[in-house]
């Protein structure tokens, strides 16, 4: 995904609702539900399938083998134009680079940390997902509607954090409403040099791509989530119709028939009961509709989008759909000539090697959310605000590469050998590392630590106050392997997870930082309520062939 568009149409201002939570505003993404869940088709299970969409018991190699493995996507092309063309390939593929428009990673003037590496050695991968509404050329404006917006500053109205694990095992997506409030970072536009200084009032998050390209949507991220992210890659109304058609017919499921359209609002999308097969323009309007989804909401649209993407996924992994050279440069021409990507995505071969990755993750263990959010009220009614413990915890379960599909909570780290001192030998340094962006240091966290420390035999605990980073999560430093032993003992005194002690060269001793999960005076959080994904996500695994969206009944026909 990347340029994709998520406006709506009719006359909605620009980045706001129409109205209270119900009344929607023009179609575009994000998406709350009416009901809890997903819906579920009515019809039998399908057959049963293993890793990657393959029914059970088909063997490996027929799915893989002859033109099924004429890959997925721009891959087939390379080995088709370039391997059996020669020269002729080589230029295509120069021009298929050429299609590729390239921009900044970050326009905010904070330095993305560096993300830390599991035991293997591996690092995961984030990539921001941004739908576009710019109506900045006749085929947008034709697709996108409202005349009123043209020439306008383009929304980000789609945004969805991919994550890939490190040990790339599987793949957690986490969508941001476009009415989510923040505010936002300082951004500088690499075109003009013009300076956008950072907000003091909350605004909607979609307005972030109008200051100076997609690179202050993901400072607007990271300034929000604490989540380091790698590339971006944006889409808009025509790179959406013109992939869908490339891609071919993704199923997609409605409980009633629905008629996107009354009062001048909608989408234009009218389809029957039950599964149907949508693409091209057909698709756009289903990644728009709100009007028609669930409480008409654009809490419900996310749900849509997910659902498509979900089956987008399956129905590319069949390897059924890309096995026509013809079509496979159709393909190729569409994503490169739809896509915005950061500069360390500017190729076909750097495209092609993040689907390789992303490939690795199999279909079941592929989860879709939202941020869990609660509505503004006042002025700020049919806004929404993430909702401050649960979507922390998705946040921190990313940032921490800990799977939103609950799978991970299984895994052990292992105890070291390494005998520990008895406990009133053991010193530990203790720091009040709980700032957040939005609050300063929990008062008195690190003397109550060092006391809880002292309750438990551990007398030669001390506070050091001198510099302290703030850290999202509590962890304990140590610095060579012979203290391993005594900084897992300290761990599992105060009920932190080994999981969360490390070995730094930052430190001379053992260092205890008091992170901003543990700012209340309360014994520190069981990490297996940790990883669990809170309900008000609205999780959807990849797998799931039986969702189906719940049709308003006041869009019925």
């Amino acid at each position: 995904m990347g340029r994709s568009s998520v406006r709506g149409e009719g006359t909605r201002p620009r980045g706001r609702h129409d109205g209270p939570p119900g009344s929607g505003g023009a179609d575009a993404p994000a998406g709350r539900a009416g009901r809890s869940g997903h819906g579920r088709r009515g019809r039998s299970a399908p057959p049963e399938r293993g890793a990657g969409g393959r029914p059970a018991g088909r063997p490996r190699r027929a799915a893989r083998g002859g033109k099924r493995r004429v890959l997925r996507w721009v891959a087939t092309v390379l080995a088709v134009l370039i391997l059996g063309t020669g020269g002729a390939g080589y230029v295509y593929y120069k021009h298929l680079n050429g299609n590729i428009r390239k921009e900044d990673l970050t326009l905010g003037d904070k330095e993305m940390a560096d993300h830390k590496a599991n035991s293997a050695g591996q690092t995961p991968l984030n990539i921001l997902l941004i739908g576009s509404d710019a109506r900045d050329s006749e085929a947008n404006q034709k697709l996108g509607g409202a005349k009123e917006t043209f020439g306008g500053p383009p929304l980000a109205d789609v945004q969805m954090l991919l994550h890939l694990s490190a040990d790339r095992s599987n793949i957690s997506v986490v969508s941001m409403p476009r009415d989510t409030m923040l505010k936002m970072p300082k951004c500088t536009d690499p075109d003009s040099g013009k300076v956008y200084a950072a907000g003091t009032l909350d605004v909607q998050t979609n307005e972030s791509l109008g200051r100076g390209g997609p690179g202050c949507t993901v400072a607007a991220w990271y300034e929000l989530t604490g989540i380091t992210i790698d590339h971006f890659m944006m889409i808009d109304f025509a790179g959406v119709v013109s992939m869908a058609d490339a891609i071919g017919g993704v199923p997609v499921c409605v409980d009633a028939n629905v008629l996107s359209r009354s009062g001048g609002k909608g989408s234009g999308l009218k389809l029957k009961e039950g599964t149907t097969s949508v693409k091209g323009k057909q698709a756009l309007q289903w990644l728009r509709t709100r009007y028609g989804f669930e409480d008409n909401t654009d809490l419900g649209r996310t749900k849509a989008q997910h659902q498509y993407l979900n089956s987008m996924v399956r129905e590319l992994r069949k390897g059924t759909k890309l096995t026509d050279p013809g079509k496979l440069m159709n393909l190729a021409e569409a994503a490169t000539s739809a896509l915005t990507v950061d500069k360390g995505l500017d190729t076909v071969k750097k495209l092609y090697d993040l689907a390789e990755e992303l490939k690795k993750a199999p279909t079941g263990r592929i989860t879709m959310t939202t941020m869990p959010n609660v509505y503004g009220t006042g002025n700020y009614a049919g806004r929404v605000y993430p909702k401050a413990d649960e979507a922390e915890q998705v946040f921190r379960m990313i940032r921490e590469d800990i799977p939103l599909d609950g799978k991970a909570s299984k895994r052990k780290t292992p105890v070291t050998k390494d005998a520990a001192a008895p406990d009133d030998e053991i010193a530990v340094s203790v720091r009040n590392a709980s700032a957040t962006d939005a609050l300063g240091p929990a008062q008195g966290r690190a003397t109550t630590v060092k006391d809880l420390l002292d309750d438990a035999g551990f007398t030669k605990a001390s506070v050091d106050s001198s510099n302290v980073e703030p850290v999202a999560t509590t962890g304990i430093l140590y610095p060579s392997a012979d203290m391993e032993g005594d900084a897992q003992a300290v761990a599992k005194a105060l009920g932190v997870p080994v999981s969360q002690v490390k070995k730094s060269a930052d430190v001379s001793g053992i260092v205890l930082a008091v992170g901003a999960d543990w700012r209340k005076d309360v014994a520190y959080p069981a990490k297996a309520a940790e990883e669990k994904t809170p309900d008000s996500a609205n999780p959807l695994n990849g797998a799931d062939e039986e969702a189906c969206m719940h049709v308003n009944p006041n869009y019925t026909w």
